[in-house]
């Protein structure tokens, strides 16, 4: 069961203003509006002992930057842990390290009852906190960024398009790039001309069954031509595998 207001979420960041980005505006601030999602933020300076509240420290075997300590981590969890309310979460640290999230994942994540964010800093989490607190490592692709703050926000603008409600139309979650393990469709809107340029003939046809048929198509063409690993691993049926053979047989499919 979720919680009261919906899927609980806790971020531990050292810059909890920047989270304004993802819940006071678009498609997740209606989500937070409506009650499908709640967000509280832990700063670690508010849990730090010493005067200065100081919350990182020099490496042990030297090196360059700063470390973020285990102590103030741990003291933030603690509270962040009681607002959940239920051990029914997981406690996630953002790193270049952990596993490369994928669409699938978000998709099942929506049905979890909350998430505990962690966003390092620096150059990086005392490691005894990642052992003893942190169940797992996620990673929003290969490369570093000076904070885990953007990749939880990511984290938490995809989980929320997953979230029933969240958007418009219900179909706009499942009809994305990725939702069915390939690229998306082109997309037009009005005018139907621009500079000589025209919108497929198919789109403005009224045939339901084409449109679908040609969007499908062009999914699969783009997934060929820009990420042919992902369609390596899509699980295809038998309706995209005949478009499949047919599309090798003519190369002039236009999209």
């Amino acid at each position: 069961m979720r919680g009261v207001l919906g899927v609980k979420v806790a971020v531990i960041s050292l810059f909890p203003e920047m989270f304004d980005a993802v819940s006071r505006h678009g498609v997740s601030g209606r989500a937070f509006e409506d009650g499908l999602i709640e967000l509280r933020l832990y700063n670690p300076r508010n849990y730090a002992v010493e005067p200065h509240k100081c919350v990182d420290a020099r490496p042990y075997g030297g090196g360059p930057g700063m470390v973020m300590m285990a102590e103030p981590l741990d003291r933030a969890l603690v509270e962040a842990k009681d607002w959940m309310g239920s051990t029914d979460h997981r406690v996630v640290y953002m790193s270049p390290q952990g596993k490369v999230l994928k669409q699938e994942q978000f998709m099942s994540f929506a049905s979890c009852e909350g998430f505990i964010l962690i966003a390092g800093r620096y150059e990086g989490v005392d490691e005894r906190f990642i052992e003893h607190s942190v169940d797992e490592e996620w990673s929003i692709g290969d490369y570093v960024l000076s904070g885990g703050e953007l990749p939880a926000m990511v984290v938490l603008d995809a989980l929320i398009r997953n979230l029933p409600g969240a958007l418009g139309h219900a179909k706009s979650a499942h009809e994305g790039s990725f939702s069915q393990g390939l690229l998306g469709h082109p997309q037009y809107t009005r005018p139907d001309s621009i500079s000589g340029e025209r919108v497929p003939k198919v789109l403005l046809s009224g045939n339901h069954e084409q449109i679908r048929l040609w969007r499908l198509k062009c999914s699969l063409k783009r997934t060929i031509d820009r990420r042919p690993e992902l369609l390596e691993a899509a699980v295809l049926d038998s309706e995209k595998k005949a478009l499949l053979e047919a599309m090798s047989k003519d190369l002039e499919v236009k999209c």
